[in-house]
């Protein structure tokens, strides 16, 4: 079998069986297609062997890819020699002796109160989109810490308790619950009501309507990179003048529970993440958080 058959089988195997999500299987594709370009994609993946895969790795290295890259891409070649293995197609996985790279410590990027409050008030004092639409996008992420993707696929159906909480699907398709404070809720509510006129106004009719709660001009739902391009308009020039990612609202999100005394295990099921070191890296930023107010404060600092 050739390392271009083997693949196209593993990107099959893990969207149709497995049910990887559409994110999770193209980054897969994305770090084989690189390994196929260099390596071969004709190669007998029998004839693969450590050594290869080490040189693979020297070239990215070489082309100057992040640790965190380098270490996707041998994840993708673990998974995908794995897969080979577990069916029959090799005796031995060659990615298992590869190490993986040391990655640098860092921070991850969150904001202060006073700009999250800023950039969630952004639509109402300019609108440079659907202010409605776009201040409860805000509200919600900040509430909830959903990702992007979980935001851009949150349906109707999927809310309980009123508009308070909601079931979200993440990595992996696992369930979990989110909740949306008053403000988030206000402003889902004011959104929904100019959804409808919307979809009055284009004369889509009722069960032409997308079940997902937010929509973009069209109609249509709002994809991952719609709601990137509505923060970076938000934040860039015309808005706040601080760009983020939507990232940014998750991260901000864990560090002022647990910044606020909440339990570390608690904040790990609100993000859905499935080790706790995910979770506690978060720890470290109210840890230098503190040292910054005490430094700043203290009189012989």
């Amino acid at each position: 079998m050739t390392l271009s058959e083997l693949t196209d089988e593993f990107l099959v195997y893990i969207s149709a069986v497995r049910g990887l999500s559409d994110n999770t299987v193209t980054g897969y594709k994305k770090d084989l297609e690189c390994l196929a370009n260099l390596l071969s994609p004709q190669m007998d993946i029998i004839e693969i062997r450590k050594e290869n895969l080490l040189l693979c790795i020297g070239q990215l290295s070489a082309k100057q890819k992040s640790a965190a890259s380098i270490n996707r891409f041998i994840a993708a070649m673990r998974t995908l020699f794995s897969y080979a293995r577990k069916f029959g197609y090799l005796e031995k996985n060659p990615a298992l002796e590869v190490k993986t790279v040391k990655l640098p410590k860092k921070i991850p990027n969150f904001m202060t109160e006073t700009e999250v409050n800023a950039l969630c008030d952004a639509p109402v004092k300019n609108e440079l989109l659907w202010q409605s639409r776009d201040r409860a996008l805000f509200e919600m992420l900040y509430s909830s810490g959903c990702r992007a993707s979980e935001m851009a696929n949150l349906s109707l159906k999927d809310f309980r308790d009123g508009w308070h909480c909601a079931v979200v699907h993440g990595k992996g398709n696992k369930e979990r619950i989110v909740y949306f404070e008053k403000d988030a809720v206000e402003a889902l509510k004011i959104y929904l009501a100019d959804r409808t006129k919307k979809f009055d106004e284009l004369n889509v009719p009722l069960k032409e309507r997308p079940e997902t709660v937010f929509i973009n001009q069209g109609g249509t739902s709002l994809t991952t990179g719609g709601i990137r391009y509505i923060l970076s308009k938000y934040s860039g020039a015309q808005g706040t003048k601080h760009h983020i990612n939507p990232h940014a609202f998750r991260h901000t999100f864990a560090t002022q529970m647990l910044s606020n005394g909440a339990d570390v295990r608690l904040v790990q099921e609100m993000l859905g993440h499935s080790s706790i070191s995910t979770t506690q890296r978060y720890t470290h930023i109210t840890t230098e958080k503190l040292i910054d107010i005490y430094n700043h404060a203290h009189p012989h600092s």
